[in-house]
């Protein structure tokens, strides 16, 4: 795997490897958007055609990519987003990124739909751990989550409100893909061509949504979400004492009722272009949010995001924080850990050259770019 590592130099080297690695099913996972896909092409559109603007004779030669998160010191301001079974990028996928999370101090979303129970990831993660929530059915099993969540230390809850129902990816239907994880004939043949990916996971064990072993709560990805409600937020606002974000956000009216609601902060998101392939670019909707809340309301970011100069867009466009997804399980599934780390260090290092380019020390410095 350290070989492999070697050879990923950007999000699309990881892509790329991570595509002739895994199974077809799997990858089309991982990678699909809804609809034929223009919705994710419209957002990546939109990332670039922003530009950053060289500034010159500055002294740039001590950068700081740190940035503060609710009153702590992330290291890069990057994080992980919450994605559900990410074990079937490569067995262990979720504890690899509870160590990254460790290391650079940075959130790792936890997804409802993790592999490995949400327990055991922040422990891993050293306390950098937000748990993310989906709302499902009647609430009752949403709300046994959250305080599940508090019990096990979690001090910043995620609710994602994007997915009223599970938005329509063509290229997961043609390949049978189901939560919990099943095998037929064609996936049979599927991971049959990919030895190398199947061998590891059946010495691991088949993927499981770890944190559904609550009586009386079963998790069915399909089951509508769609009875969530400004109520559900206020009763879960009652319920949650510490950070409370809302995920998914793309309308300035919303946000400022979010604010307006006790929210603590918002996620600028379109889900990775997963539910809707009419939604607008969230990165045009970034400044607008940003103008509405204000400037010194906490906003996050996800979405498309494949480079440290996107991330510098997104924090020139009024983010205070970022969040990589998919990228991340391409760079374990192509070369492990050790990918991941190579991925990370390159996002890094991206992120510290566009800054010098554009002139800035310290990400808090707003003036330039």
């Amino acid at each position: 795997m350290l070989s492999a590592a070697a050879h990923i130099h950007s999000s699309d080297d990881a892509r790329r490897l991570a595509k002739r690695r895994l199974p077809w099913m799997v990858f089309d996972y991982i990678d699909g958007a809804a609809g034929n896909e223009t919705g994710a092409a419209r957002s990546r559109a939109a990332l670039d055609a922003l530009t950053l603007e060289p500034r010159i004779l500055r002294d740039v030669s001590d950068r700081n990519l740190s940035a503060d998160v609710f009153g702590t010191t992330a290291q890069r301001p990057f994080g992980i987003a919450p994605m559900g079974m990410c074990n079937l990028s490569a067995p262990g996928a979720d504890v690899m990124l509870a160590r990254l999370a460790a290391k650079y101090s940075v959130p790792h979303g936890v997804s409802t739909v993790a592999s490995t129970p949400l327990e055991k990831i922040i422990d891993v993660a050293d306390g950098h751990a937000w748990f993310q929530l989906y709302f499902s059915g009647d609430g009752a099993g949403t709300f046994k989550l959250a305080e599940r969540a508090k019990a096990a230390g979690y001090q910043t809850l995620v609710m994602t409100v994007d997915v009223p129902e599970v938005g329509r990816r063509p290229r997961e239907l043609r390949h049978g893909f189901k939560m919990p994880f099943s095998i037929g004939l064609r996936q049979f043949v599927d991971f049959a061509l990919h030895p190398r990916w199947s061998l590891t996971q059946l010495a691991a064990g088949k993927p499981q949504m770890a944190n559904f072993d609550m009586d009386g709560y079963d998790f069915d990805r399909t089951e509508s979400r769609a009875k969530a409600d400004w109520d559900t937020l206020s009763r879960l606002r009652d319920m949650w004492s510490g950070n409370l974000v809302v995920k998914g956000v793309l309308n300035a009216e919303d946000a400022v009722a979010l604010k307006n609601a006790g929210v603590d902060g918002v996620q600028v998101s379109s889900h990775g272009s997963r539910q809707l392939q009419s939604a607008p670019a969230p990165i045009d909707r970034l400044p607008l949010i940003r103008a509405a809340v204000g400037a010194d309301y906490p906003l996050f970011y996800d979405s498309g995001l494949r480079s440290g100069e996107d991330v510098l867009k997104a924090l020139n466009a009024g983010a205070d924080f970022t969040f990589f997804g998919r990228s991340l399980q391409f760079a374990i599934a192509a070369a492990g850990e050790a990918g991941l780390h190579k991925l990370w260090d390159v996002l890094s290092e991206e992120l510290s050259s566009a800054m010098a380019q554009t002139g800035r020390r310290d990400l808090t410095d707003k003036t330039f770019g």
